[in-house]
């Protein structure tokens, strides 16, 4: 009896430490840092114009030599990819926000997402750059 009880005390200890804390669940993330992250993949554009948006976003991945995989209009979404010594993948969004364009870029490298400001921001600039030409071109 002594034995059975042994035995059920340690299977007892071995699946308790298998148990995921409601604390921290599977799917949690520290979510300051998300937010942090999501203020740097977001900028919003003063025009309602989604097909220029998302066309000065395609020229500019483009010009940082992104080759695109996929394009949507519907989906307001483009994805690409850069092959220069490493596997860096960038889709974009873009979704109107009242009287602005909401343009959303997330970056992964091979299967991780980039968390560094630099990729985006280098984006965002150019991206920035490209719309203001575009919009005193239409004048």
């Amino acid at each position: 009896m002594k034995k059975y009880a042994l035995i059920l005390l340690c299977c007892a200890c071995f699946l308790g430490g298998c148990a995921v804390s409601a604390k921290h669940g599977v799917l949690d993330t520290d979510g300051e840092s998300q937010v942090k992250l999501r203020q740097i993949q977001t900028r919003y554009f003063g025009t309602t114009d989604k097909k220029k948006t998302l066309e000065s976003a395609i020229a500019t991945l483009q010009d940082l030599g992104f080759i695109i995989d996929k394009a949507s209009f519907d989906l307001g979404s483009v994805s690409a990819t850069k092959l220069k010594g490493y596997s860096l993948r960038m889709t974009v969004n873009v979704m109107p926000r009242g009287q602005q364009m909401m343009v959303r870029a997330n970056a992964q490298y091979n299967i991780q997402p980039v968390t560094d400001p630099e990729p985006y921001q280098q984006f965002f600039d150019a991206l920035s750059k490209s719309m203001f030409l575009q919009a005193h071109l239409d004048e």
